[in-house]
């Protein structure tokens, strides 16, 4: 009877030991937990799009008296620049950003400084930075293509 008990404890051993190897080595193993999304939900003015060292519009100054902003969803994304707009999906993984192609407005303007650079830059568009509470840094592969946002009280 002895000898049965110890056996049974012997092979208890065992089993704990092995258990407990593997709970480890998936522990190590277990990918990181995702880094949280910025959030950058609500409504931001457009106060600087560049697409490269000698192509940079600032929207205020492109057109004074204009509100041209973006409203961001969890997943969806709506751009109002002087005259037209653009929308489409969002996807947003830690600072990893995506703009799907949507519905674009193309009505002729006086000035459509804002939305010719939009077309070069809004898409090559891949991470987001937050500056602070109230600016936002859209970069894209290259560090002179961008897009900065100001948070924005008003509706529209």
């Amino acid at each position: 009877m002895k000898l049965k008990t110890l056996t049974f404890l012997a092979i208890a051993a065992i089993l704990a030991s092995c258990s407990a190897k593997k709970d480890n080595t998936e522990t190590a193993a277990a990918p990181a937990e995702e880094v949280a999304a910025i959030d950058i939900t609500g409504q931001w003015n457009l106060d600087k799009i560049s697409a490269d060292d000698s192509t940079v519009v600032i929207p205020a100054e492109a057109v004074p008296g204009s509100n041209q902003y973006v409203i961001f969803t969890d997943s969806s994304y709506f751009i109002s620049t002087n005259c037209n707009t653009i929308s489409g999906p969002l996807i947003l993984k830690g600072d990893s950003i995506t703009f799907g192609d949507g519905p674009m407005t193309e009505m002729a303007c006086d000035n459509m400084a804002t939305e010719d650079i939009l077309r070069k830059v809004l898409y090559k568009i891949t991470t987001v930075k937050a500056e602070n509470d109230s600016i936002v840094r859209l970069n894209g592969a290259t560090p002179s293509e961008y897009i900065i946002l100001r948070k924005t009280t008003e509706k529209k």
